[in-house]
């Protein structure tokens, strides 16, 4: 991330340009970007000014429905108003979303170590957006013993703040995951058979 700040000038802006790149047909309202990206409110709208103008995003009416939580109850809430989305027509999107993950999406024991406190980890195998494969079913694969769901969650969150996009994951018990691979599971198969890096290996699966 230091890289980035260093480039773009801060990280609201390196976290507003992933929300957009990694999301590139959905409108957004500020309110909406800095509860995503945990940046404060006017740090978010003093940044979507400049990227306008630069013409990364364009500005466009928002009218979407969203999740949202009363109590015990799911309710569905209307947001409407002046929002931004990415201008497709930008001519260098692609370099720019790389630009944005190689320098800071690092696939390395630093990314393992994060979730240290989740449990008693096995395995863990970084695909995905972490090594740039954008068809990747699975971003990551986690399976230990005594897994701390709820641990894992929270920290999948943190890193979704950061890059700006949903990380498909998978976590399994050792038990579990054991069986799965004996009976040749689609997707165990389909994480392990394409390109992956492998951060940690206490099973010994890459010597199978």
């Amino acid at each position: 991330m230091e890289i980035l700040i260093a480039l773009f000038g801060n990280q609201t802006k390196v976290k507003l340009l992933r929300q957009f790149l990694f999301n590139p047909t959905t409108p957004f309202l500020p309110k909406e970007l800095a509860y995503r990206t945990k940046c404060a409110p006017t740090a978010v709208r003093k940044e979507l000014t400049p990227l306008a103008k630069a013409g990364i995003i364009k500005r466009k009416q928002v009218l979407k429905s969203i999740e949202a939580r009363q109590g015990e109850k799911i309710v569905f809430k209307k947001l409407k108003g002046d929002g931004y989305v990415l201008d497709e027509k930008f001519p260098y999107l692609e370099p720019l979303k790389n630009l944005l993950t190689v320098a800071s999406l690092h696939a390395d024991e630093t990314l393992a170590k994060r979730f240290t406190n989740a449990g008693r980890i096995k395995l863990f195998i970084a695909s995905g957006i972490f090594i740039q494969d954008w068809d990747s079913r699975v971003d990551l694969l986690i399976v230990g013993e005594e897994l701390n769901l709820a641990k894992i969650e929270s920290v999948i969150q943190s890193i979704e703040s950061e890059i700006g996009k949903e990380i498909a994951y998978s976590a399994f018990e050792t038990a579990d995951f054991e069986y799965r691979l004996g009976i040749h599971d689609r997707l165990v198969r389909d994480i392990l058979d394409y390109p992956h890096i492998t951060l940690l290996d206490r099973l010994a699966i890459e010597a199978q």
